[in-house]
């Protein structure tokens, strides 16, 4: 039987930036491999290149050290099929909810098509956006905005999703919301995702596997499964083996941040 590729393989991967008091190493030695459809949280101290595991997968950044492989295809340049969710939504602030969501179609052939809206109209939909299609940024509230962020991710239909810390400016309430219906959107739609986070429940409530990253450098120390099926709700973090895993986590945390 033929092996299906991974969706994303870290092969001992480094990385380092020149700075102006000399090099920067933000990872050593980095060795993980995610399946195809498989939703992985990354949790770590501040500053040990969680996010840089996520520009080198979407090839915004090449490794100094290793290689880093979509589909067992070394990444050397931005792909099609890799979306991304930055922390903010980043949007542009003179245009639509529609016109920002096409965007790529835009920047790619200088042009949105009548199909491109359509695309965009229903990925608009998805998000919960439907009837704020001709509403500028400044007319939403946060939350609104960063699904606007996701709808323009999910745009090109990629495969892997990489999000960058997407709800963490978003009020408790919100952030919430925003998670239950991540959880929505990838179940309906499954996608490889590379999810970072600061939040223990956040990373409990969605993801099949959890990475635990060192300070910088950073290094993968600790790759838990999480004990859950699916579908999730409220109720899934009251679970008592989610919560002794959850104490876990802030264990091993707390113990690396003090190091």
């Amino acid at each position: 039987m033929v092996r299906a590729p991974d969706a994303i393989t870290f092969a001992d991967v480094g990385q380092t930036f020149a700075t102006r008091t000399g090099p920067l190493t933000a990872l050593s030695g980095v060795d993980v491999a995610i399946k195809r459809h498989e939703f992985v949280a990354v949790l770590g101290p501040s500053g040990c290149g969680k996010s840089t595991l996520l520009r080198l997968t979407a090839g915004l950044v090449k490794p100094t050290e290793g290689t880093v492989s979509v589909f067992d295809m070394p990444v050397t340049q931005p792909r099609d099929d890799v979306g991304i969710v930055f922390q903010q939504a980043t949007l542009l602030p003179w245009a639509n909810v529609e016109d920002n969501v096409a965007f790529p179609a835009k920047h790619m052939r200088g042009r949105i098509s009548k199909q491109d809206r359509e695309v965009a109209q229903d990925v608009i939909a998805k998000v919960g956006l439907a009837g704020f299609e001709k509403r500028l940024p400044r007319e939403l509230s946060g939350g609104m905005q960063q699904r606007v962020g996701i709808a323009r991710a999910l745009f090109r239909n990629p495969d892997i999703l990489l999000m960058d810390e997407p709800f963490s400016a978003l009020d408790a309430l919100t952030r919430d919301q925003m998670g239950y219906e991540l959880l929505d959107l990838w179940q309906s739609s499954p996608k490889t995702v590379l999810f970072i986070t600061h939040s223990i429940p956040e990373a409990l409530l969605l993801a099949d596997r959890i990475l635990v990253m060192s300070a910088r450098p950073g290094k993968i120390i600790a790759d838990y499964k999480v004990p859950l099926g699916r579908p999730r709700d409220e109720h899934t973090l009251r679970a008592t083996e989610i919560q002794d895993l959850a104490t876990e986590l802030r264990d091993l945390l707390i113990a690396k941040e003090t190091v």
